[in-house]
């Protein structure tokens, strides 16, 4: 079961940091552009925010069955379990919390560009976070 939720995880990692990327690099975009926010762009943010909450939630059952998860979490003299048991989720959850702050700030907008500047800073933030955490050694090898 374990070997089968990280196999989840893994791949969920790549589609959420993708449409991570391309929702922040279209925000900043029709910032920049000062362009309409469309439908385009209300689904392109929208399934990265579902994207992203499916990937917490496969990463917090993650959390409890696996050995590098919760069961380290007394283990902070090692950097990389440090990493596994703390620090990874724990940015990771803040964020979410910030790209979910952005999604419902840009929802009271009136204006397209005040839209895409919510979306363009809180999805570029949790991005950021998101990628200072990530385990890269377990993803390069």
């Amino acid at each position: 079961m374990y070997e089968t939720i990280q196999s989840v995880h893994s791949i969920l990692a790549y589609a959420a940091l993708g449409l991570l990327v391309l929702a922040s690099v279209n925000a900043v975009t029709g910032l920049t552009s000062k362009k309409l926010f469309t439908d385009k762009d209300l689904r392109l943010s929208l399934f990265t925010l579902i994207i992203c909450h499916i990937q917490l939630l496969v990463g917090l059952i993650l959390y409890f069955v696996s050995p590098l998860g919760l069961a380290q979490l007394g283990n902070m003299k090692d950097a990389a379990m440090r990493l596994t048991s703390l620090e990874h989720p724990l940015i990771n959850i803040i964020a979410l919390v910030l790209i979910t702050i952005g999604w419902s700030k840009h929802k009271r907008e009136e204006s397209n560009n005040g839209k895409f500047k919510k979306i363009a800073v809180f999805y570029v933030l949790g991005l950021i976070l998101i990628l200072s955490r990530l385990p890269w050694s377990n993803w390069i090898n």
